[in-house]
């Protein structure tokens, strides 16, 4: 901590973090514990918290992040797309094809920022706020490997016909982006990828990844 920094403010932002990463909750004690303060301060922090419905307890006493953070989550969606928009742009003008931007919500992947090509005769229709389990997919593929570390894995993923028949996805995770886990690629029309596509898609994943740190 520093002069400058507010010491209770940290330590609430710290029992957020160890509640997010916990599915079954945490005790007063537990907490106490894990934070290095005693309970009187966990106390007085999770019912500041709870004002704000950041944080809810069940009848057993354990702490579980709210559904107030759930309201805070939605609003990071237009930032990020907002950020991710120009290298989007570039990608799908440049290969001809719908790229995307997509993020884990839960155990599926959710399509936050789409852009189409302008000058193509046809191309995938791919809508915002389109879902698919993680394992299917190149987008989601694309993001489990990222989490795996796959020795072999040559930093992109190719998927054909697994979510739309006759079309073809690439996708590249997006690495090193705290609290964003997702990937960015393309959707097309076709049997198999063109080959400069693996590549230029790990390009755009890095630009998009640059541009939210």
């Amino acid at each position: 901590m520093t002069a400058e920094t507010s010491q209770t403010l940290d330590r609430g932002l710290r029992v957020l973090k160890l509640l997010a990463d916990t599915d079954h909750g945490l005790t007063v004690t537990e907490l106490s514990s894990k934070l290095g303060v005693n309970r009187t301060v966990v106390y007085r922090l999770l019912a500041t918290l709870e004002q704000h419905a950041l944080v809810r307890r069940d009848l057993g006493g354990r702490a579980r992040v709210g559904l107030g953070v759930l309201r805070l989550g939605r609003q990071v969606h237009p930032l990020v797309r907002e950020a991710a928009l120009p290298a989007l742009r570039s990608l799908a003008e440049d290969i001809g094809a719908t790229a995307h931007l997509t993020l884990v919500d839960g155990t599926e992947a959710l399509a936050v920022a789409v852009v189409e090509p302008s000058w193509t005769d046809y191309h995938v229709a791919y809508r915002a706020g389109f879902r698919h389990p993680l394992d299917r997919g190149a987008a989601g593929k694309a993001i489990l490997s990222a989490r795996h570390s796959p020795k072999d894995y040559p930093g992109y993923t190719l998927t054909h016909g697994e979510l739309e028949a006759g079309a073809s996805g690439a996708a590249a995770p997006l690495l090193g982006v705290t609290g964003v886990e997702g990937s960015v690629g393309v959707v097309m029309l076709a049997d198999s990828v063109p080959e400069r596509v693996g590549a230029r898609v790990m390009d755009a994943a890095r630009e998009v990844a640059e541009a939210l740190r």
